[in-house]
């Protein structure tokens, strides 16, 4: 699988790019638009090389010219194509117009697409809709996506599946489902979180021979995440070097989320685990893992000698809301030690807010939502917006779960993509917040905990679906990949 670039761009960057390409670096706009439509052409034969027919859908604006780039080079190759105009082609302007009319003259050909069509081709070439779209698609757009999504064809998208917002991922009304996206010059940020997964299929990029200097002077508006190996550990190193970390949480009947997030953060290396939890569990918890030390709390007064010896904490699994939950949320919320808050301890914290410079808060949309007081739809609508928003208002390190979660930190937003749908489970989020802790003890920064434990925890998923499938997956199954991982 090709390595992508790790910088991220929302779309009007993108734009700027390509002009900044074009006007200041004297690269005419038509050759690069036919280095696009090369190198979807090349990705086309490459996944399905013995494919021989396409259809090409083609819009109305530059899109739709590397679409027509892609049927006149597959003609001259001897494919059977055909090009379905959604829109006019003789209202196209520019480039999109010149490659048009290069395409007529190698008697390519073009039908005017009917909301009936039917079609019979091995290949669909998605050109229909670019980043620049920014509200529900309409019309016969709206048609030729249903047309798209209903046949049997293989789908590779020009730049990304008409639909898509390019920012945030999200589907405008209707999106095309494609098997490849090949994306030009920059990485569009919305290519990598929101419904965009279940949209773009394979993501692949071409930068079209882009002069380095012209990214020097357009900023990157996200990263992607990528692994960052852990040091080798001291021949002499001993427990105390790898951190202590404390779990707060496993009210009466939760005791698992907090059993499951000791076991995390013993296993990514920290070197002492204890368990802040109810009297009744603290005999029973570490039965079957007995590494973690687990200790019966009921009041803060008995949570104080275990947070002074504790070089992080991890406050929210399983801790519930209640008067005893409250009771240790109050005294652990202002500790100046790093806190990892998770599950009920973002529900607290959402009721009684508080910003701190020392914390990794780690919600899920719901959980997101609360802390800023609207709704999940509104956190998915824009997940880098609602990252951004939670830090601005709590400080530190914010993470917005879900396929393709966002990090927000003062220094920017990343994105991590490792994970699968088998994590649609109880206790996943519970790891997490063990591994960030585990993290955090070993001396990694807040960002660095945070960007390298949702990878980690991700990829651990990932490496146990591969091992039995997603479905059936559950947050235990991760421990053992989290230790590898590490190493």
């Amino acid at each position: 699988m090709q390595q992508l670039p790790i910088k991220l761009y929302r779309a009007a960057q993108a734009r700027e790019l390509d002009r900044l390409t074009i006007e200041e670096y004297g690269i005419p706009g038509i050759t690069l638009m036919s280095r696009a439509g090369k190198a979807l052409f090349q990705s086309l034969q490459q996944h399905w090389p013995q494919a021989r027919s396409i259809a090409v859908f083609c819009g109305a604006g530059n899109n739709a010219g590397d679409g027509y780039i892609v049927a006149r080079l597959a003609l001259i190759a001897g494919y059977s194509v055909c090009v379905y105009a959604v829109s006019d082609p003789e209202q196209l302007k520019g480039d999109a117009r010149t490659a048009w009319q290069q395409y007529l003259e190698v008697d390519g050909r073009v039908l005017s697409f009917k909301a009936e069509l039917v079609i019979n081709t091995e290949v669909v070439v998605d050109a229909m809709l670019g980043t620049g779209l920014d509200r529900p698609v309409t019309g016969l757009y709206v048609d030729a996506i249903l047309v798209i999504n209903n046949q049997q064809a293989k789908v590779v998208a020009v730049d990304i599946p008409s639909g898509l917002h390019a920012d945030t991922g999200n589907v405008l009304g209707n999106a095309v489902i494609a098997d490849v996206t090949v994306t030009f010059i920059a990485l569009k940020q919305g290519l990598f979180t929101g419904l965009a997964a279940d949209y773009c299929g394979e993501i692949e990029f071409a930068s079209l021979a882009v002069p380095d200097a012209v990214f020097d002077q357009v900023n990157a508006t996200a990263a992607r995440v990528v692994y960052q190996p852990m040091p080798p550990r001291k021949r002499c190193a001993h427990k105390g070097h790898n951190g202590h970390v404390l779990i707060i949480g496993g009210d009466k009947g939760y005791s698992g989320a907090a059993r499951m997030a000791g076991e995390a953060a013993l296993r990514v290396g920290a070197g002492l685990v204890s368990v802040a939890t109810r009297a009744e569990h603290a005999g029973l918890m570490n039965l079957n893992r007995p590494e973690l030390m687990c200790h019966g709390v009921e009041s803060a007064e008995q949570l104080l000698p275990l947070l002074e010896k504790a070089d992080v904490i991890v406050l929210g699994p399983g801790l519930g809301q209640g008067d005893w939950a409250l009771d240790l949320f109050d005294l652990v919320i202002n500790i100046e030690k790093p806190v990892v808050i998770d599950a009920d301890g973002l529900n607290l914290l959402a009721a009684l807010p508080v910003h701190h410079h020392n914390r990794v808060l780690t919600p899920h949309p719901g959980e997101a939502a609360r802390l800023l007081s609207c709704s999940t739809a509104d956190i998915q609508q824009d997940r880098f917006t609602a990252a951004l928003a939670i830090q601005a208002k709590y400080g530190s390190i914010a993470i917005v779960k879900g396929a393709g979660t966002v990090i927000a930190s003062e220094d920017g937003l990343s994105v991590a993509n490792t994970g699968n749908p088998g994590m649609a489970s109880g206790g996943m989020g519970d790891v997490l917040a063990g591994v960030i802790g585990g993290l955090l003890a070993q001396g990694l920064s807040l960002q660095q905990a945070a960007q390298q434990g949702v990878y980690i925890h991700g990829l651990a998923a990932d490496k146990a679906a591969q091992h039995g499938g997603e479905r059936g997956l559950l947050a235990s199954d991760l421990m053992s990949y989290l230790r590898i991982l590490v190493n």
